[in-house]
């Protein structure tokens, strides 16, 4: 015998994982944002509709509270790092349907009406989805905002100044001089 393995099929040893790449072995970035449960889905949209009513951010339709629908304005596309107040807002189910996955910019440069509405109740969002919608309209074109929607029934909340007083700048120990 010299020494030469029985032919025959070939056992092949079991693999111990594919070979790490430097990708695989950095560490997992965490979000900053923790995933949005349905409470605080709901809790967004209760606010939202304190702040606007049932009108569509889109096209400022005016629909039904319960058909009302919430859209991540920066399609989340997995993510859930968008699952924040100011990335959401009010739409109606059809401009809902008709943005879809759309980049904000592409859907709102479809139809200038869009910009217009998202301006008037879009103003919650980030400054930088904000900053965006203003520079698509022209400084003279800029609508008056809206004043926040109350229900029925509901109570006025109080200013700033009726809760702290008159804000004077001469005692802040923030301020310099």
């Amino acid at each position: 015998m010299t020494g030469k393995q029985p032919s025959g099929p070939r056992r092949r040893r079991p693999r111990r994982g594919k070979a790490r790449s430097a990708y695989a072995a950095a560490p997992k970035v965490t979000l900053t944002s923790h995933p949005t449960g349905r409470a605080a889905y709901n809790d967004t949209r209760q606010w939202l509709l304190e702040q606007h009513g049932p009108v569509c951010a889109y096209c400022e339709r005016a629909v039904p509270e319960r058909t009302i629908t919430l859209d991540h304005v920066t399609p989340r596309r997995g993510q859930t790092a968008y699952d924040r107040r100011d990335n959401l807002v009010l739409c109606c189910r059809a401009c809902n349907a008709a943005k879809k996955d759309q980049a904000i910019l592409a859907f709102l440069l479809g139809n200038r009406k869009r910009v217009v509405a998202l301006y008037k109740y879009g103003q919650h969002l980030s400054h930088q989805l904000v900053e965006m919608v203003k520079d698509l309209l022209p400084p003279g074109e800029r609508p008056p905002l809206p004043s926040a929607h109350r229900r029925k029934g509901a109570a006025r909340r109080k200013s700033a100044a009726e809760i702290f007083g008159e804000l004077g700048y001469g005692a802040s120990p923030y301020r310099d001089g």
